[in-house]
């Protein structure tokens, strides 16, 4: 990801169906659901012009984040988080 070239999720994906972003780093943001608890991170990464959104799903058992894949928009990242549970 570029330094020089921040992205930022849209305002309404801050708070969305009862999940959380909260900003973890430079172009990261936690997902936190309704509980409090973290689901996992979104990251935004720019591909060309374009930007893609990787969302990372936490297992706690191996207390590990892993790939769920990638995606032209946050909210279908976001989507792939809720509903990998």
């Amino acid at each position: 990801m570029s330094s020089t070239a921040l992205v930022h999720p849209p305002q309404s994906m801050i708070t969305t169906s009862g999940y959380r972003l909260v900003s973890a780093g430079p172009q990261l943001w936690r997902v936190i659901d309704r509980a409090g608890t973290i689901i996992g991170h979104l990251a935004a990464y720019r591909l060309g012009d374009a930007v893609r959104y990787r969302a990372r799903r936490y297992h706690a058992a191996t207390r590990i984040l892993r790939d769920l894949g990638e995606f032209w928009s946050p909210e279908d990242a976001l989507d792939c988080l809720r509903y990998s549970r």
